[in-house]
């Protein structure tokens, strides 16, 4: 094999790498003596057919094969000899080829470009932490308190009212026949907050238990069964029990039936929860600004495969003409992410950051036991999807490297209450909010056309 640099330009590469036809059909010989001893020919003992016979039959077929697996090899090969990083999969094109011929190629590649890496040492971040105070903890365990649905059975003769829990069986028509879907056993709704059919809370109103009572509803327009969408139906409702709110008491049962050991070990769960609410966004504003500080310290030349692949993903689900309407916008996105993306691999690179398959699958563990219910899905999901495990596996790398920018940098420690906390959370979203706004009003305006202006002379 011979591999050559035929041009260079930027980040732009072309290799034309020549393979002599000795060398092929050293490996074709070599892929038909594998199959002499497996192929039967009529004719022919088994393991007994001659190479020059299957040459015959299957020439071009084992050189289409060996063909295929030369122009891997060696293009791997040429990539290594020129210690080329390609950024994504370099373009083929087949000079020369054929059975008793020599191989000529070149490949178009895209290179990764060289990151130059500056120091960190002028990073600056917040390290945040939350106080959060006692009342704070006990509003949240009322709210979640009040959110119980705790309902008690009224009296036999009393009537249901708004904020009732009504119990139902029913049997539904539609113009006196029968339909799929509709007969329901023991189904439960609190009247008022409308959310079983539009309307129907309403007529329940004043009903007591085992009375029978009719309603009238149209279907709603997403019923599973189409062809009954927006149909009216009959209910015939058969009252089960009506049953009224009543308050739930926090105390260590209460504690206990969300999993607590206690009222007070309810009381520490909460805090944390809540420190670790307002963490996860303040820890996000963190690393944004440590990003932010990354990419202005360097410069970096974008490969132009890799600014179309983002530009894709970007756009994907967007129309085409929001995706012109956005695509200097959607541009800018993707080289930050591009350009962030090669400096995070350099770092980690230089670094010898690696995430170990015990790191990914604890991580994955993690996740598991924070769905409970669905542990075996979860788990399952990962199994069967390499992609979600590699994208999982990029994100455990991208917090290495993120945790080395941070030991590298000047921290600085700061506590905040609550409320603290949500007015940054706030500003830093309304500051975004605004900064979106500027850059759609820098966006040049369309001109009018000289035949409008000439229109709006002729009317003055």
């Amino acid at each position: 094999m011979k591999v050559t640099v035929d041009s260079k330009k930027g980040l732009k590469t072309n290799l034309k790498v020549f393979v002599d036809k000795k060398t092929i059909n050293e490996k074709i010989n070599i892929r038909l003596n594998e199959l002499s001893k497996t192929i039967n020919i009529k004719g022919f003992r088994p393991g007994k057919v001659p190479v020059d016979v299957l040459k015959r039959q299957f020439g071009k077929a084992v050189y289409g094969e060996v063909l295929e697996t030369i122009l891997k090899e060696t293009s791997a090969k040429a990539l290594e000899e020129k210690k080329i990083k390609a950024a994504g999969q370099p373009k083929l094109d087949l000079k020369s080829y054929g059975e008793g011929k020599d191989l000529n190629y070149t490949l178009e590649i895209d290179e990764l470009p060289a990151v130059k890496l500056k120091s960190l040492d002028d990073i600056k971040f917040k390290e945040y932490e939350i106080k959060v105070s006692e009342d704070e903890t006990k509003k949240r365990i009322d709210e979640i308190a009040k959110n119980q649905n705790n309902f008690v059975n009224k009296k036999d003769n009393d009537v249901a009212e708004n904020g009732d829990l009504v119990v139902f069986d029913y049997i539904a028509t539609i113009e006196n026949k029968n339909f799929d879907g509709g007969n329901g056993k023991n189904i439960q709704i609190v009247l008022g907050k409308d959310l079983f059919i539009k309307g129907f809370d309403k007529q329940l109103l004043k009903v007591k238990k085992n009375q029978e009572k009719e309603v009238l509803a149209t279907l709603p327009e997403n019923y599973p069964k189409k062809e009954f969408a927006n149909k009216k139906a009959v209910f015939k409702c058969k009252i089960l029990n009506v049953k009224k709110p009543e308050e739930t008491k926090v105390d260590d049962q209460f504690a206990k039936n969300l999993g607590a050991k206690d009222l007070n070990d309810l009381k520490i769960l909460v805090n944390k929860q809540i420190q670790n609410q307002f963490k996860m966004s303040l820890d996000a504003m963190t690393k944004e600004n440590i990003l932010n500080q990354v990419a202005k310290i360097h410069s970096v030349e974008i490969p132009e495969n890799l600014l179309k692949q983002e530009m894709t993903l970007i756009s994907r689900e967007l129309k085409e003409e929001e995706r012109d309407k956005h695509k200097k916008e959607n541009e800018k996105i993707a080289k930050k992410r591009i350009k962030l993306g090669l400096i995070l691999n350099e770092l980690g690179e230089k670094n010898n950051l690696k995430v170990s398959e015990d790191e990914l699958k604890n991580e994955i563990q993690k996740q598991v036991q924070s769905m409970p219910g669905q542990q075996k899905q979860v788990l399952e999901y990962y199994q069967k999807n390499p992609s979600a495990t590699a994208t999982l596996r990029g994100a455990l790398y991208e917090e290495k490297v993120i945790n080395l920018i941070k030991e590298k940098s000047k921290k600085d420690k700061k506590t905040l209450s609550m409320k603290d906390a949500e007015k940054l959370i706030e500003e830093h979203h309304k500051a975004q909010h605004e900064h979106f706004k500027e850059e759609e009003s820098e966006k040049p305006k369309k001109n009018v056309k000289s035949s409008e202006k000439k229109k709006k002379i002729r009317k003055k």
